[in-house]
């Protein structure tokens, strides 16, 4: 983790977001959905979100972060783990309260013989590291 984002940020995050998706490039990904799990971390300055008053106008609520994710997946049909991350990831950084994002997709019933098949990516807004 870049040192930077330890010093001056405060981490909000969401694990284990679990819902079924349509997702895959697979014919039997094409007919029905299947179980993925998705993990966020969001980034905000720690100065820009120090709750004096102990208000939640003073942070960054995350409550937005599972309305990103639930509007992503109503859209429909998601071809790539890494389009789904990606497009995560820019609705997060679209907050102007988020520096940075760390998305995390991962698939547990694709083979029986792993825990799970997945994709993470960070990102930060530019010059903010």
């Amino acid at each position: 983790m870049n040192d930077t984002l330890l010093r001056t940020c405060r981490r909000l995050f969401l694990r284990g977001f679990t819902t079924q998706a349509s997702i895959g490039i697979h014919d039997f990904e094409l007919v029905n959905t299947q179980r993925i799990i998705i993990d966020v971390d969001v980034y905000v300055s720690l100065d820009a979100t120090h709750p004096s008053h102990d208000s939640i106008e003073e942070v960054v609520n995350y409550d937005f972060i599972r309305a990103v994710l639930h509007a992503r997946i109503a859209r429909g049909h998601i071809g790539l783990q890494e389009t789904l991350c990606d497009d995560i990831m820019n609705s997060l950084l679209e907050h102007t309260g988020v520096l940075a994002a760390r998305v995390s997709t991962r698939k547990p019933d694709v083979y029986p013989d792993c825990e799970a098949v997945g994709v993470e990516a960070f990102r930060a807004k530019p010059g903010v590291l």
